[in-house]
C-alpha cells in the first residue's frame, strides 16, 4: 500500500503525469472511456469498487488484448500471466508498487464511504500512473478534488438518456421491466414473495449473494424470463442492466449506526440503474414509500447534489514495532480539515480483540510478526458481523503461522473447508455458508500460508460455485413461478398459445401443467380467487378453443346413461360436475344453471344447459311418474282437479285438514278416479301410495330444498326405513315442510312414513268405533316403533292415552277447543273471494 497518506492540499500528485478527474451521473460511459484511455497505453491498473464488476471487465479487456496481457487481482482470485500488461483489481487489492503508464480508480465518490472511504481517499491521494491518473465518479466530488489534487483536469460526462420521475405505483400496477429496491433481506424476500403471487416471479439481489448468484439472477431478469428484480441498493453500482423503472419500495437504511432516509445522491445513484445508453428511464415508489418530495425529485432529475464536505481517512503509515504501536498509529488524528478518521474499521476492531489474547501478544513480537498479525486481521468477514467466531478463526490462523512451518496445517484447513461443502438447506444457510466459504477463498489467496494455495484456490472456488448455483436454484424455485412468467408474457405479446389435454385431464398449455378440465370446468393449478388462477384460467380458455368445441359437440351427442343428478343437485355427464340445479317456475321445474368458469362463451353455455334440460325433465317425468299422471288426468271434477293440483304440488302428499270439505264433497267417480291413480285419501293425509320408493323420496326432497332455496344435500331416510328421528330446526334439523314433501310427516320428534302413518291411524279408529283396546306392543311392531316412539308420535298426533280400571289400553284423539275450532274455521275462510281456496270450494259446489 503506498504510504504518501500525509499529502497536503498543495500536492497529491506524487509520482506520475496528469491527472484527470471524469466526473457525472450514472449511464455517462465513464468506464468506457477509462478503458479505452488505459488500452492506449502500453501499461495500466483500474480499480473497481466490486469484485464482480472487476471480473466483468477482466473478461472484456481479455477479449481485447488476450489472457497473456491481462491479470485480475481480487481479495479472493488472483489470475497472474507471466507479464502481463494491465491490472484489473478491486480497489483494496491494486499492487501499487507496480509502475504502469496509465492507473484509474472507478466510483470515486466512495472517499465519504464511512466503512471503505479511507481505501478510495488514499487511492485519490496516493496512486498514480506514471503517465496518467484517471478517477471515476460523481460531480459531488469536484470541489474536494480541487482542494485536494489542484492540478487535476476535470471532464465532465452528462447522461446520455433522461431519467424522470413517475410518481407512486401500487406493486401491482408496476411495469414491466421494473427494479424495486428495498434494505433488508427481510423486505426483499417479502416484496419478492408478492410479486411472484401476483405476477409470476421476479430475479433477487442482495449483497449478501456472491458474484456467481448475483449475475445468474440478473441473468434471468436480462433474459427476459421475468419482467421484474428485487434489490437491496447493491443495483446501485456494478450492474449494468435493461432497466426501465426504478421503484423505492423503501426510503430508509441503515448505515450501521442507526435508520436514516437515503440522501438526494443516493437516490440518483440507484433510480439511475433505469434507462441505459439513448433510452430514457423512470423512477418513482412503491408499497409503504408514499410521493417523494419535490425538493428531492429536482435534485435528482437534474442531478444536483450536495458537494461531499469530508473524505474517510485512515493513516496508511503503520508502525509495526509491537501491537501497541500499530494500533497507536491507526488511531491517528487526519491531517487535513477535509479528511475524516474513518470509525474503526473489521480489521481495526479484529485487532483490538485479539491483542487482548495474551498468547497472541506473545507471538506478536517483532515488526515481522506485527506485520503478519496485521495481514489475519484483514481476512474479511463476508458475513459482515465480525461474530466472535470469526475472530476465534483469526486467532487459529496467525498461531499457526507462528508454528515452526510457518503455513496453516492442510489437515485443520481440510475439514474447514469440508463442513461448508454442502448443498442443503434454505436460502439463509446458504448465504451463510458462501460467506464462509468466501473467507476461505481470500485465505487461499495468500500463497505463504498455504503449502498448495493453487489446490486450495481451486477447491474454495469451485465450493463457491457449488453453493451459489444451489443458491440460485432455491431464489429461483422461491420467487420466479416459471409457468406463470412463460404464460404472462405470452399473453402479454398476444401470441397463440398452444396447449392439450392429457387423458387424466390435466391441461398443459406452453409444455407447463396448468390445472385439470373436468368437464367443461376448468380448475386451476393455483390457490383459488387469486391472480395466479385468473392467469390459468385466461391462458386455458385461449388455448383450448378447439378442444372446447369439440367436447362441446360430443356433449350434445350423449346418451341420457351418461348424466346424473347428485344429491347435492349437481348434474354431471360421465361423472364430470357440468351444472347445478337452482329454483324454477315451479317445484318440478327447476332451472339448469351450467357452471360458468369463464371457459364457455354464452352461446355454448345455452347449449349446454339445453341438453340438460331435456335429459333432467325426462329424468323427473321417469321418477315421479305418478305425479305426472296425476296432473295430466282427465275427467275430474273442481274439487278433483283441485286437490291433483295441490297434491302435484305437494309432490305427492297433502295433509287433508285444509281441504276436508274438498274431499267430503268429492263425487264418487272423482273418488274412483283418483284410487286409480294411486291416490290414497288417509285418515290425515293425501297422497300417492306409488312415491314411497328410495328414488322417488329422494328426488322430492331435493326438488323441495331446490325450490325452498334449502342447503343440500338434505337427511333422506335410509331405504327400508319407515321412521326416523326428525330433530328440531333451531337443533339443526329440517323444516316440517321437507319431511311433509318426501311423504314422512312429523310426529312427536320423528318422521312416519305416511302410508305407515295412515296405517297407524286406521287402526286406532277402527279399535276407536269398536271399543277395544290397544295393543301398544303389537301396533308399534306393525309401523316399525317401539312402545315408547310410539306412545311420542301418537301424542304428537293429538292422542290422549287412556287406562281403563281393568288395564286395557285406549288411545282418544283430543276434542278441539272453542277457541281453537274457531282459530281453524278462521283458517279455512279465505278473506278474498279470488283466493285459491274460495275458487276450489266454488268449484266442488257446482
Amino acid at each position: 500500500m503506498a504510504s504518501a497518506t500525509h499529502a497536503s492540499a498543495g500536492g497529491g500528485l506524487g509520482r506520475g503525469g496528469r491527472v484527470v478527474a471524469v466526473l457525472g451521473p450514472t449511464n455517462t460511459g465513464k468506464t468506457y472511456l477509462a478503458i479505452e484511455r488505459m488500452l492506449g497505453h502500453r501499461s495500466g491498473m483500474i480499480g473497481f469498487p466490486l469484485r464482480l464488476l472487476a471480473r466483468e471487465n477482466y473478461d472484456r479487456i481479455v477479449g481485447i488484448k488476450g489472457k497473456n496481457a491481462v491479470a485480475l487481482v481480487t481479495g479472493e482470485e488472483k489470475i497472474l500471466p507471466p507479464n502481463p500488461s494491465y491490472w484489473v483489481c478491486t480497489v483494496e487489492s491494486m499492487p501499487l508498487d507496480r509502475a504502469v503508464d496509465f492507473l484509474a480508480v472507478d466510483e470515486i465518490q466512495l472517499c465519504a464511504d464511512p466503512e471503505r472511504g479511507h481505501i478510495f481517499t488514499d487511492r485519490l491521494l496516493n496512486a498514480r500512473g506514471m503517465v496518467e491518473t484517471m478517477v471515476l465518479g460523481s460531480d459531488s466530488m469536484q470541489p474536494m478534488i480541487r482542494r485536494l489534487v489542484p492540478k487535476a483536469e476535470f471532464i465532465s460526462r452528462p447522461r446520455f438518456s433522461q431519467l424522470t420521475y413517475a410518481g407512486h405505483k401500487k406493486l401491482t400496477r408496476l411495469p414491466p421491466r421494473s427494479a424495486v429496491v428495498a434494505f433488508s433481506a427481510t423486505d426483499v424476500y417479502a416484496i419478492a414473495e408478492m410479486i411472484r403471487r401476483q405476477r409470476g416471479g421476479t430475479a433477487v439481489v442482495l449483497g449478501a449473494l456472491s458474484p456467481r448468484t448475483r449475475n445468474a439472477q440478473v441473468g434471468l431478469y436480462q433474459a427476459g424470463e421475468v419482467d421484474y428484480l428485487v434489490a437491496t441498493d447493491a443495483i446501485g453500482m456494478g450492474l449494468n442492466m435493461d432497466v426501465d423503472h426504478v421503484a423505492f419500495a423503501r426510503i430508509v437504511k441503515f448505515d450501521g449506526f442507526a435508520p436514516r432516509r437515503l440522501r438526494p445522491a443516493e437516490v440518483a445513484q440507484i433510480a439511475g440503474r433505469a434507462g441505459r445508453h439513448m433510452r430514457d428511464g423512470t423512477f418513482g415508489t412503491t408499497d409503504e414509500v408514499g410521493e417523494l418530495d419535490a425538493d428531492l425529485v429536482t435534485r435528482v432529475e437534474n442531478h444536483e447534489f450536495e458537494t461531499v464536505k469530508a473524505l474517510s481517512w485512515r493513516n496508511s503509515e503503520l508502525r509495526f514495532d509491537t501491537p501497541g504501536f500499530l494500533l497507536k498509529s491507526l488511531e491517528e488524528r487526519a491531517p487535513l480539515a477535509e479528511l475524516s478518521r474513518v470509525r474503526e474499521a473489521d480489521d481495526h476492531l479484529a485487532l483490538q480483540a485479539l491483542v487482548r489474547d495474551p498468547d497472541i501478544m506473545d507471538l506478536a513480537r517483532g515488526r515481522d510478526a506485527v506485520k503478519l498479525l496485521w495481514e489475519v486481521c484483514q481476512v474479511p468477514d463476508f458475513r459482515k458481523v465480525l461474530s466472535d467466531a470469526h475472530t476465534k478463526l483469526l486467532g487459529q490462523i496467525f498461531r499457526s503461522l507462528r508454528t515452526p512451518l510457518r503455513r496453516l496445517d492442510d489437515d485443520w484447513v481440510a475439514k474447514q473447508i469440508a463442513r461448508l461443502d454442502r448443498t442443503e438447506g434454505d436460502i439463509d444457510a446458504l448465504v451463510a455458508r458462501i460467506a464462509h466459504i468466501r473467507t476461505w477463498t481470500y485465505i487461499s489467496n495468500r500463497p505463504t500460508w498455504l503449502k498448495d494455495p493453487l489446490h486450495w484456490q481451486e477447491r474454495t472456488r469451485a465450493i463457491e460455485d457449488r453453493l451459489s448455483d444451489a443458491l440460485h436454484e432455491r431464489l429461483t424455485q422461491r420467487f420466479i413461478d416459471r409457468r406463470s412468467a412463460t404464460l404472462a408474457r405470452t399473453l402479454k405479446d398476444g401470441r397463440s398459445l398452444l396447449g392439450g389435454v392429457r387423458a387424466d385431464g390435466e391441461v398443459v398449455v406452453e409444455g407447463h401443467v396448468v390445472g385439470k378440465l373436468e368437464g367443461f370446468r376448468f380448475v386451476p393449478d393455483a390457490p383459488d380467487r387469486s391472480d395466479e388462477a385468473k392467469s390459468l384460467l385466461t391462458a386455458a380458455r385461449r388455448a383450448l378453443r378447439d378442444e372446447l368445441a369439440k367436447r362441446l359437440r360430443a356433449f350434445e351427442a350423449e346418451p341420457d346413461d351418461a348424466f346424473a343428478l347428485g344429491a347435492d343437485g349437481v348434474l354431471s355427464a360421465d361423472g364430470l360436475p357440468v351444472a347445478r340445479l337452482a329454483a324454477g317456475q315451479s317445484v318440478l321445474a327447476p332451472l339448469v344453471v351450467p357452471f360458468d368458469d369463464g371457459m364457455l362463451d354464452q352461446a355454448q353455455r345455452e347449449r349446454v344447459r339445453a341438453r340438460l334440460e331435456r335429459w333432467l325433465k325426462d329424468h323427473i317425468a321417469a321418477r315421479l311418474k305418478p305425479l305426472f299422471a296425476l296432473s295430466a288426468a282427465k275427467g275430474l271434477s273442481g274439487a278433483g282437479r283441485g286437490l291433483a293440483f295441490q297434491l302435484v304440488e305437494g309432490l305427492g302428499v297433502l295433509p287433508r285438514q285444509p281441504v276436508a270439505d274438498m274431499v267430503e264433497r268429492l263425487e264418487r267417480e272423482d273418488r274412483k278416479a283418483l284410487t286409480g291413480l294411486g291416490v290414497r285419501l288417509g285418515v290425515s293425509h293425501l297422497y300417492l301410495t306409488a312415491l314411497a320408493k328410495p328414488a322417488a323420496v329422494t328426488l322430492r326432497g331435493m326438488l323441495w330444498a331446490v325450490s325452498k332455496g334449502h342447503p343440500l344435500p338434505v337427511p333422506i331416510p335410509p331405504p327400508g326405513r319407515v321412521s326416523v328421528e326428525a330433530p328440531p330446526v333451531k337443533e339443526g334439523g329440517a323444516p316440517a315442510g321437507f319431511w311433509e314433501a318426501i311423504g314422512y310427516p312429523l310426529a312427536g320428534g320423528r318422521a312416519l312414513r305416511v302410508d305407515m302413518l295412515d296405517r297407524l291411524e286406521t287402526e286406532l279408529l277402527t279399535a276407536s268405533r269398536a271399543n277395544a283396546p290397544i295393543r301398544e306392543v303389537a301396533l308399534g311392531q306393525r309401523v316399525g316403533l317401539s312402545a315408547e316412539e310410539l306412545g311420542a308420535v301418537l301424542a304428537g298426533l293429538g292422542y290422549v292415552r287412556m287406562v281403563a280400571e281393568d288395564g286395557a289400553v285406549t288411545w282418544k284423539r283430543k276434542r278441539p277447543s272453542r277457541q281453537q275450532q274457531g282459530n281453524r274455521q278462521r283458517r279455512e275462510k279465505p278473506t278474498n273471494e279470488d283466493h285459491p281456496f274460495a275458487k276450489l270450494r266454488q268449484l266442488s259446489g257446482m
